[in-house]
């Protein structure tokens, strides 16, 4: 009797806890949510465009090859999970997917470098700080054919989801230590 008397007090203390865990202890209004932030080309004179066109002629043949032991080390080699090795393998083989048409169809890959617009509000301080940063991301976008592409407005739109007219991938780039390095990203919505 008193082993049940014990677990009925013990649970009674839990279920206080977890309905008292659920209310904050001083009350938060919700943030509203936010625009997201636009894609723009990056500037000609940016010091990071030559960085990420470089990595970009780099990633491109790779993902082209189909062959994941020349695609999979820049996208992480030995980091990049199972899971996400067969996604990408998935992506690049769907014969309607957005890699497919732009990546082998006939006709010229066109590329973009998009970075995000920083907000209007930015001090000049602000800009050299930003462009003084040793990491920096950007997407790289690709399109098949003629010319007048639309490419994505916000990273969401560079999600590589069926029927977009481009692919896309993000990479982070890093200056910091004697070898700069960077890392590609391959998103699906």
């Amino acid at each position: 009797m008193r082993v049940l008397l014990i677990v009925s007090a013990l649970a009674a203390v839990f279920a206080a806890t977890s309905a008292a865990a659920e209310q904050p202890l001083i009350p938060v209004e919700p943030e509203p949510a936010s625009e997201p932030s636009a894609l723009v080309p990056l500037a000609p004179d940016s010091p990071w465009t030559a960085r990420f066109a470089a990595a970009a002629d780099e990633l491109l043949p790779a993902l082209r090859s189909l062959d994941e032991s020349r695609w999979a080390p820049l996208l992480g080699g030995q980091w990049l999970a199972a899971p996400d090795r067969a996604r990408v393998a998935a992506l690049l083989a769907d014969r309607d997917g957005p890699f497919r048409h732009a990546l082998f169809a006939e006709g010229f890959a066109h590329r973009v470098i998009l970075g995000w617009q920083p907000p209007a509000t930015l001090t000049a301080e602000d800009r050299a700080a930003i462009s003084a940063r040793s990491e920096a991301e950007a997407i790289i976008c690709w399109a098949s054919g003629g010319t007048g592409h639309s490419w994505p407005r916000t990273a969401a739109e560079a999600d590589n989801a069926p029927g977009r007219p481009y692919a896309c991938a993000r990479i982070a780039y890093s200056i910091r230590g004697e070898t700069p390095n960077w890392r590609a990203f391959i998103e699906r919505g």
